[in-house]
């Protein structure tokens, strides 16, 4: 330690008086300088690396909360496109109630029949608001069916493609009347007992004729949409397709006509009626 501390108090003093070590203070501060210089660049790739892992970790966790939000507002424009879709079609429902001159009530679908031979649906209309057996149903496309049980918050509809359903219509282009009758097939009608020779084709509207009563006149039905002539027979085979898409309607309304709306707002019946019950 003493010969050690006495050489460098020699080389300090040399250092001071006469400028002997410059040369070497240079060289060494040229090898600390370039010391300082790799273990720099040995820091700066660490904190890179290590700014790169910490980067795409937080990458990740910002592409996660991306999708999650992007998700979310896929989910929110499908419930727009789908309220916007409901309002429309309840506009058009409303457009066809106007040509109708009866009162009606807008029926919610809140069920099907599970029977796939049955041709059913459940509204989410009863008795408690004038529902009534064998009342019109129809929606902004045309006629849809009729109703066949009524409780008292729910009903319970057939449509018009059941085969035990029929309802009398004529052809809009030239009045000719015929019975239409459902098939089992949900876009499928059949028109019977027309004459081979009758004047019908293909594309031509079927509405209602209004005979009977019990179906509001002059509402669409179906378009014609095969006829088959055979000589041999003498009925033509007439197929016919739905003006209303019956498995795609959400809303339908409910038809009234005039006596059974006065009968459902104030309970009133009128004497022959009265006396009829007495």
């Amino acid at each position: 330690m003493f010969l050690l501390t006495a050489l460098a108090l020699v080389l300090m003093v040399a250092d001071f008086r006469y400028s002997y070590l410059d040369e070497v203070r240079s060289s060494l501060g040229l090898l600390s300088t370039s010391v300082y210089k790799v273990s720099r660049t040995f820091l700066d790739l660490g904190d890179r690396v290590d700014s790169f892992f910490t980067g795409r970790e937080t990458l990740q966790q910002e592409n996660k909360a991306l999708k999650a939000q992007a998700l979310l507002l896929q989910y929110k424009v499908q419930r727009l496109a789908a309220l916007t879709a409901e309002n429309t079609r309840l506009r058009e429902l409303l457009n066809s109630s106007a040509l109708l001159d009866q009162k009606v009530i807008v029926a919610e679908l809140v069920g099907v029949s599970p029977d796939s031979n049955a041709h059913q649906i459940i509204l989410g209309k009863g008795t408690s608001s004038g529902v009534f057996v064998g009342q019109p149903v129809v929606n902004a496309d045309g006629l849809v069916g009729q109703v066949i049980e009524a409780g008292q918050l729910s009903s319970r509809a057939l449509l018009i493609t059941d085969n035990t359903h029929s309802v009398p219509v004529l052809v809009n282009r030239n009045g000719l009347r015929a019975i239409l009758s459902g098939t089992d097939h949900i876009n499928e009608l059949e028109l019977l007992y027309i004459p081979d020779t009758a004047d019908i084709e293909v594309g031509d509207l079927l509405v209602t004729s209004g005979l009977g009563q019990r179906f509001p006149s002059g509402y669409p039905v179906a378009f014609v949409s095969v006829v088959e002539h055979d000589p041999g027979q003498a009925f033509a085979r007439i197929k016919a397709t739905p003006t209303a898409s019956l498995t795609k309607a959400q809303h339908f309304l409910l038809v009234f006509s005039p006596d059974r709306v006065l009968k459902a707002t104030t309970g009133f019946q009128d004497s022959n009626e009265a006396e009829q019950g007495q």
